[in-house]
């Protein structure tokens, strides 16, 4: 569940307000519209009275005549009216859902990891899609027709007022008996529509979740199991979903019973007075006529509002994703970097814990000094904190304490788009996004040519197999490059590296999913790229560690020792034994490159 703890928001109306905004003149032309639409839907009575007074009553043909052209032409510009509402509003509902979905991903783009590895993108998806289009669903419709016939009923209740105020004030009696169902289902609603899209979400995230991993899911077969767990998670939907299906029936049934029985009892009292001759028969079809428009009128008001109280459960869920506050906190006015950096990388005393468990310290009081163009090695054991030094030097986390500084500036005083602008990241589980070569290498700048993306291919050695695809670079990767093998992925992940030219470059172990023939090519292609950058790798191959300047051995969080490699075969036991346990599985693996 995202957001545990109901941020601060504003209110669901003014915040779906807020979107109507910019596009006033066509709100004031749709309530323009509305109001035509209905007022000539309202005059229509006044025909009606023609019609029996001065038509039947008096069995005058032209009379008559006259007074169906006339209904004739108050329908045509009602008729006309309800188009241009109709288009207005369905536009309407369009945009606002359209803008939704911008402000809410714009948001999204500027969390930090912290939001994203304690929700479940499935969840936040079923908030993008299923929320927003309901919230488009009434913008458009619903909300028009709530309007239109709040419109019916108040024009109704006037044109009653003029025709009988004692049976007006009857019906007026019963405005309190309606508003009662309308006001105690309607809050039951909205908590179990609530409820509903958040059992909707579940279910959306563990759909993402499966198929994402569908090669895990069938190669253990548990697809059994999966259609179980499914099944329960479909049913939880169903179940809250009977409770907002039987509020919403009782309100729109009880609303309208109460409506009839009114208009019935209020009819029993119009035809006594007639036969005692207190009003005419013209007089009393009119009456009839307004009351069942506004009887219609509220039931349609009852039956919307259950859906504008589903809305508002969607908005609620949208409003917590924008309102979730930006954890990596930003300098007004930041610092700025030379314009040539030179790549010094320095840890003072740096602490950290993630936010998950803020007692759980995983890189502890860390110092240590990275010179410009050099290429240092991370080594250290699984969990050490290797990898959580690649997210603070990005500042994807804030240290608890300490500070690290680049070319001197403490990152956190810098802009965030000019820090992530200096690192080149190659991370072991190459990431390739479902479009094709030329896009995803063109990830790492995209101001660059066609031709440098081929030049970048090249230096990284991918022009070769990319030249076998049937579209060359044009060939569409798939989701999540599944038409790609682990070494390709992570050659088209190093041609990316290559072509952002960035001063500093970090590599999770770029070669791991090679074989020995592709690892010599990609060698080579990271020789040249860290020639003249700072370079820093996490390392889990011996290979890898011996050509590096300097070696920063981590453990639990602290920097244990520093040195080349043989200086820590001498001096330092936790890297003796993981050079030896490394060597032992490259010699298994062949690879004779480390002697």
């Amino acid at each position: 569940m995202i957001a545990t703890k109901k941020p601060l928001s504003p209110s669901v109306l003014p915040w779906i307000l807020q979107f109507l905004s910019p596009y006033k003149t066509k709100v004031v032309a749709a309530i323009v519209f509305l109001f035509i639409g209905s007022l000539a839907w309202l005059s229509l009575g006044q025909g009606v009275k023609l019609m029996v007074d001065e038509g039947f009553v008096t069995d005058n043909a032209a009379r008559l005549n006259e007074i169906m052209l006339i209904i004739i032409g108050i329908t045509a510009i009602s008729g006309s009216a309800v188009f241009c509402r109709f288009y207005l509003m369905t536009w309407l509902g369009e945009r606002v859902s359209a803008d939704i979905r911008l402000q809410v991903y714009q948001h999204l783009l500027s969390l930090s990891p912290a939001f994203f590895a304690s929700q479940r993108t499935g969840e936040v998806i079923s908030r993008f899609t299923a929320d927003s289009t309901l919230i488009q669903s009434v913008v458009s419709s619903s909300l028009s027709m709530a309007l239109r016939s709040s419109v019916t009923v108040l024009g109704g209740i006037v044109m009653m007022g003029f025709t009988s105020v004692k049976l007006t004030l009857l019906v007026l009696l019963a405005v309190p008996l309606v508003l009662g169902p309308v006001s105690f289902f309607g809050r039951k609603v909205r908590t179990l529509s609530r409820k509903s899209q958040d059992k909707v979400g579940d279910l959306g995230a563990y759909i993402d979740e499966t198929l994402h991993e569908i090669h895990t899911v069938q190669a253990y077969t548990h697809e059994a199991k999966d259609r179980e767990l499914f099944s329960q998670r479909v049913e939880s939907v169903m179940d809250v979903a009977k409770g907002r299906i039987k509020y919403r029936a009782l309100l729109i049934s009880s609303v309208m019973f109460l409506s009839i029985a009114a208009i019935a009892f209020v009819t029993w009292v119009g035809a006594k007075d007639v036969m005692a001759g207190n009003i005419t028969g013209g007089e009393l079809s009119a009456f009839m006529f307004y009351a069942v428009m506004v009887a219609g009128s509220v039931a349609t008001i009852s039956e919307v509002f259950s859906e504008i109280q589903r809305a508002s459960g969607a908005a609620e869920r949208l409003m917590e994703l924008v309102h979730t506050p930006v954890d990596i906190p930003q300098q007004v006015i930041p610092n700025h970097l030379p314009l040539s950096v030179a790549g010094l990388l320095q840890f003072n005393n740096v602490s950290f814990a993630y936010p998950s468990d803020e007692n759980q310290y995983v890189i502890r009081q860390l110092s240590m000094t990275i010179n410009p163009g050099e290429r240092v090695a991370l080594v250290g054991p699984s969990g050490a904190g290797k990898s959580t030094l690649f997210e603070l030097m990005m500042r994807f986390y804030q240290p608890k304490n300490g500070r690290i500084l680049l070319d001197g500036i403490d990152i956190s005083t810098l802009s965030l788009s000019e820090l992530r602008q200096q690192y080149a990241l190659v991370p072991q589980e190459s990431v390739i996004f479902a479009m094709n070569v030329f896009d995803n290498v063109r990830y790492g700048r995209l101001d660059a040519s066609d031709e440098e993306v081929v030049q970048a291919c090249v230096a990284a050695k991918a022009d070769e197999f990319i030249g076998e695809f049937t579209e060359g670079y044009l060939t569409y990767l798939g989701e999540r490059g599944v038409r790609l093998s682990g070494g390709q992925k992570q050659r088209i992940a190093i041609a990316r590296a290559i072509l952002a030219d960035r001063p500093l470059l970090l590599l999770d172990e770029a070669t791991s999913a090679l074989d020995a023939v592709s690892e010599v090519k990609v060698k080579q292609a990271l020789d040249s790229l860290m020639a003249k950058r700072t370079t820093v790798i996490i390392a889990h191959r011996l290979a890898t560690v011996i050509n590096a300047d300097r070696i920063f051995v981590i453990d639990k969080g602290q920097l244990v020792a520093s040195g080349t490699h043989h200086e820590l075969m001498d001096s330092n036991d936790l890297y003796r034994e993981f050079a030896s346990l490394q060597l032992l599985m490259d010699n298994d693996n062949g690879d004779s490159s480390i002697e």
